[in-house]
């Protein structure tokens, strides 16, 4: 069997570690509606406060009225040591939101452990922020590595526009998992497997499937009876019994260590594994979801595309860092660097960069497209686009003064299609 986890690793967390769960609670955040796949286990409720499963929650909430809550949670239960996104639908089918709840998290409560519960479908592009940030546990669903047997577990897989179903499906949402695993393990992420087991389809692959996350550095694997749930393609199953629960537990534990005390939590779920609060806080959680957006805080810092230091002179899509400055009794200082997401990705880099510059009421550079534009003004940073040294920049955001004088020249095209935008112009 697999060496188990260091205590140091995950001794606050009740779900990795059985040691603790009456003395460490979590709680569940509610911000992630939309699933990209269609288990035909899975029926996704809301206002149902009397049933403890997942995939259901009293209502949803945004990033900030998330951290609100937490507020509230914490409050009322100091014990909280967890705060995860387990959906009701799935954390990276609403990457945004997830991502930024979990920066905000971080921001005001640093000694939280952050956790994520995830298909692992849409999750491979956003690992590295998901490090970045500090998420130190995540869960994936694997309910199988032979798509013969999970193409019978999934109606369909979502892919953008696009519906896969039967074996493409399978072998798409495999693919996407196994490249996520290996990604959150180089990073250092614990991980645990959810493998939902089902009588006739998938519950004799139990052992295969967790011989393969372990060859993969996985840490915990997590053998669930399926509850059949009405209005599914299972809804008439049985669910398996205790004892051959059990035996499935027991055959896996010869390659990774096994969770036993799952308690199979709702997308709202708060307080001890075994003393859910989730009736007792659903007034409270229902309050914070009819607040108004709150306002942002004020943010302090300026964030700069640069080449060198002095001037304005890096496109938004083409910069690979940022340069952040802070206003001076005297001036202005250089707080530091922050590290740009690789290039591409389209709207989903623009909405990480959101995130990367959160403290920022401005960001300058030298040109940037309409959609990037849209998408910060939205996160309350003003893109403002400008040619010139950084200091007159700096002067304009601060004083309030305008940008015009320093707005970037309509350059003369070279219509070769192919500048690579340096920043040194096209002569």
């Amino acid at each position: 069997m697999k060496t188990a986890l260091s205590t140091a690793d995950y001794s606050r967390h009740p779900c990795f570690n059985p040691e603790v769960k009456g003395k460490f609670g979590r709680v569940h955040l509610p911000v992630a509606p939309k699933c990209n796949i269609q288990c035909n286990y899975c029926n996704r409720k809301y206002d149902c406060v009397n049933e403890s499963r997942p995939g259901v929650t009293s209502t949803i909430l945004t990033p900030e009225q998330a951290l609100v809550y937490m507020d509230k949670v914490l409050t009322a239960e100091p014990r909280i040591s967890v705060a995860g996104i387990a959906g009701p639908g799935d954390p990276f089918a609403n990457a945004s939101e997830t991502l930024t709840t979990m920066q905000l998290l971080r921001e005001n409560y640093p000694d939280l452990i952050l956790c994520l519960s995830t298909n692992g479908f849409g999750l491979a592009p956003h690992v590295d922020e998901v490090a970045d940030i500090g998420v130190s546990h995540v869960t994936v669903t694997v309910n199988g590595i032979d798509q013969e047997v999970t193409k019978n577990i999934y109606s369909f897989v979502r892919d953008g526009k696009i519906i896969y179903r039967d074996l493409q499906a399978a072998e798409l949402l495999l693919a996407r998992q196994i490249v996520a695993i290996e990604k959150l393990k180089s990073r250092g992420v614990i991980v645990k497997i959810n493998f939902i087991t089902i009588p006739g389809v998938n519950d004799h692959h139990a052992e295969t499937t967790a011989r393969s996350m372990a060859k993969m550095g996985v840490d915990l694997f997590n053998c669930m009876a399926m509850l059949p749930n009405a209005d599914t393609g299972f809804a008439d199953m049985v669910e398996p019994t205790k004892a051959s629960m059990n035996t499935l537990r027991n055959s896996c534990e010869k390659h990774l260590p096994q969770m036993r005390h799952c308690k199979r939590c709702r997308a709202d779920a708060v307080g001890l594994l075994g003393n859910d609060k989730s009736g007792e806080m659903a007034g409270c959680l229902n309050a914070c979801a009819t607040m108004p957006a709150t306002p942002p805080k004020v943010r302090p810092y300026v964030a700069v595309a640069s080449l060198e230091g002095m001037l304005v002179n890096q496109h938004l899509g083409e910069t690979t860092k940022f340069l952040i400055y802070g206003k001076e009794e005297n001036g202005y200082k250089l707080v530091e660097e922050r590290k740009a997401p690789p290039a591409g990705g389209g709207i989903g880099r623009w909405e990480a960069l959101t995130r990367l510059l959160y403290d920022c009421r401005a960001v300058l550079v030298s040109d940037m497209g309409d959609s990037p534009k849209e998408i910060f003004k939205r996160a309350g940073i003003d893109p403002l686009t400008m040619s010139g040294f950084i200091e007159a920049g700096l002067d304009a955001v601060y004083s309030g003064k305008t940008l015009l004088p320093l707005k970037r020249r309509a350059k003369n095209s070279c219509n070769s299609g192919a500048c690579l935008g340096t920043g040194t112009g096209c002569g």
